[in-house]
């Protein structure tokens, strides 16, 4: 399913990007091939009736009819069209993958706040995590086609433990013409105010955080439901799939070789082979694959989430986190770096390249040695004086004030709570030092 290739292209080295050009599975190749060996057969077919079955009269006509579809080819606007197609469909697809509902929050809160390390304790926490499993199941038996051949029926989401028979009964009876992906998630929440109830669940605090992830938990599922509800409109896809493949008949008349000797402008050569039609069939027609893979990544495709693994991964590790883990901690010992306050940790000798010092500012390579000292007269802080300038307001307004008619370069000007220790007396002027931090 998923395609993955991070790690070839983790570093950019030459040629980085191209070696990718070679794989099969996932590629553009694999989609496009049928669509474009169609488009070459049927291009060589008018070529070859052009060149060696239309008589005179007929080559002529369909000289007049090249020129006319080469022409007004052109204004179907398929990049515009296409391209803002794609983006929504992308978009839409990220969208899923970002709202996919994983239960890992709601596991760490049931293995730390449901307590009992007794039979009921830990019956309580695995029936709390298989509701929360169950929720998700029944939204992608609604909008996955692998896992609907997977669980096709309740009595194999019953046989495979996701759902006991007497809750399969409870489900039946609820009659509902809605998908009742609903209902665990209600027995969720009833179970843990029950737990609260009887003391399981000792906080108040705990359960709301609790029924606030199965919330969260329930909104990432019914988003998902909501998207294979409501698709991109029918009518835009249309728009856009008889844009792209109307520009290409057009092209299969109007991008063939004419005759040199007639004259024809912009056919002076005769290739045969149209090359950038070629190409342009190929990204065009690439480019719309790209959308018809991506607008529901729930189905077989290669890059389809895989909805079955992502089942299979949450049933196994939240069961492991509410029960065998469940209070189970290793025994606290001092760290290696119990009495070192500068932590280190080793470098391995391929990795020696990455020790590098901590980056503490650009404005850091300043030295402030460099940076002139701020000069003050004498008349301005008399020691004896009862002016206003005597606070620390006025003094620092009057010290910034020089500072910008001296040209210093603006900052923090740090003054130590008593002035005249800072004074340095020269004559009759006072000397501040300036740091800029």
């Amino acid at each position: 399913m998923t395609v993955t290739y991070s790690s070839k292209v983790a570093n950019a080295t030459f040629f980085s990007f191209h070696r990718l050009l070679l794989r099969w599975k996932g590629s553009i190749y694999k989609l496009l091939y049928r669509e474009f060996t169609l488009f070459v057969v049927l291009y060589t077919v008018l070529s070859v009736m052009y060149r060696l079955i239309l008589s005179n009269y007929q080559k002529r006509l369909f000289e007049k009819l090249s020129i006319y579809c080469d022409r007004y080819a052109e204004q179907i606007p398929v990049t515009f069209v296409l391209g803002f197609y794609v983006t929504l469909v992308v978009n839409r697809w990220w969208n899923q993958f970002v709202n996919l509902p994983w239960p890992d929050r709601l596991m760490f809160h049931i293995s730390s706040c449901v307590q009992g390390k007794d039979e009921y304790g830990r019956l309580l926490r695995r029936t709390l995590v298989r509701y929360v499993n169950l929720t998700s199941l029944l939204i992608f038996r609604s909008v996955s086609t692998a896992v609907c051949k997977r669980f096709p029926t309740m009595d194999h989401v019953v046989e495979a433990g996701f759902m006991t028979p007497e809750e399969r009964k409870v489900y039946d009876n609820i009659r509902s013409p809605h998908l009742k992906y609903w209902i665990p998630a209600v027995w969720f929440c009833n179970l843990a105010s029950k737990a609260r109830q009887e003391g399981r669940i000792q906080d108040s605090m705990d359960l709301q955080n609790i029924l606030n992830e199965m919330n969260r938990f329930r909104t990432w599922c019914a988003t998902l439901f909501g998207y294979d509800w409501v698709g991109i409109p029918l009518v835009y896809t249309q728009v856009v799939t008889l844009a792209v493949y109307t520009f290409f008949f057009a092209c299969l008349i109007g991008r063939q070789f004419l005759d040199p000797s007639r004259g024809y402008q912009g056919h002076d050569l005769d290739l045969y082979v149209p090359i950038f039609t070629l190409l342009q069939f190929f990204f065009y027609a690439g480019w719309l694959k790209v959308a018809e893979q991506l607008i529901n990544p729930f189905g077989e495709d290669d890059d389809d989430f895989e909805a079955n693994w992502i089942i299979d991964r949450n049933l196994q590790v939240s069961l492991l986190a509410v029960d065998e883990m469940h209070m189970n901690l290793p025994h606290m010992t001092k760290d290696m770096y119990w009495n070192d306050c500068d932590a280190r940790p080793p470098y391995t000798l391929a990795a020696a390249d990455y020790c590098i010092p901590s980056f503490l500012g650009s404005i850091q390579v300043l030295e402030t040695s460099t940076l002139p000292p701020l000069i003050v007269h004498r008349q301005l802080f008399s020691p004896g004086s009862s002016s206003a300038l005597h606070s620390s307001v006025m003094s620092v307004g009057i010290l910034l004030t020089l500072v910008k008619q001296q040209n210093l370069r603006t900052g923090w000007i740090l003054l130590p709570q008593r002035r005249h220790q800072a004074w340095k007396v020269a004559g009759d002027v006072f000397m501040f030092p300036l740091s800029v931090c």
